[in-house]
């Protein structure tokens, strides 16, 4: 007889339940003035406070998991350790608690892409927490929180119109490498695996169709990135103004 529960749901629920927890607990921050101004600047706020704790925990997480277990960068499909299926168990639980956050605070409109993303990232790790397959895979996808640690960093200080201190000047070419390293280049040796694994499984298929439209996303990101911090004058001075929410 099949087990009524999956293992794996306590485990979703529970790290799900710990960021909402650590959602209510960082909202009793004190604010910056700026923030503290305007409403929809201190939701956005408090949600990349959420994300920069998920982002520092989850890339340092998954820097272990391949230092422990290498095989996961070759063997992507079939390596598998206890701490990267615990590791894939607690993003997904960050994912879901953001979508929820963005739905009940009334931002799907603004931030429509980012339920893009998390879906699609739903549906990659849910094939290694579900099925015991390409938890390799997600720990790699996970060295992109590594960036993330600094691309948050530098959303909170536009957020807070700081982009006139040494430290904004400083953490955009922190940024720019880290992206490279940990974003572009583990997405395009993910992608470069399942191009080769197309047609041998249909699990394979759907992952590839996932990463694609994440490569897409990312270099769209990254354009945006290079315009709005190398190139600033070509960046349109009308722009829509909740447009910080995924800048």
């Amino acid at each position: 007889m099949p087990p009524l529960l999956h293992p794996a749901l306590p485990l979703l629920l529970g790290a799900t339940l710990t960021f909402r927890a650590l959602r209510r607990a960082l909202s009793r921050l004190p604010l910056p003035a700026h923030v503290r101004a305007d409403p929809l600047r201190t939701w956005r706020w408090h949600n990349l406070l959420v994300s920069f704790a998920h982002s520092i925990v989850s890339g340092v997480w998954a820097l272990l998991c391949l230092w422990q277990t290498p095989e996961m960068l070759v063997e992507i499909e079939t390596a598998w350790s206890l701490s990267g299926y615990l590791l894939a168990c607690f993003s997904a639980g960050y994912f879901i608690h953001d979508t929820v956050d963005i739905v009940v605070s009334r931002q799907t409109r603004a931030s429509w892409e980012y339920l893009l993303h998390h879906l699609m990232a739903l549906g990659a790790f849910f094939s290694g927490i579900f099925l015991n397959s390409f938890v390799g895979g997600g720990v790699l996808t996970l060295l992109v929180e590594v960036s993330n640690i600094f691309l948050t960093i530098r959303m909170m200080m536009k957020i807070n119109n700081a982009q006139h201190l040494l430290l904004y000047r400083v953490n955009k070419y922190v940024n720019l490498v880290m992206y490279f390293v940990f974003r572009l280049a583990p997405q395009a040796y993910l992608t470069h695996f399942f191009l080769r694994y197309l047609g041998q499984r249909t699990l394979g298929t759907f992952l590839l169709g996932n990463l694609l439209m994440l490569d897409i996303m990312i270099l769209i990101y990254f354009s945006r990135l290079l315009r709005s911090d190398f190139c600033p004058e070509r960046v349109p001075s009308q722009q829509h103004k909740d447009k910080f929410l995924t800048e």
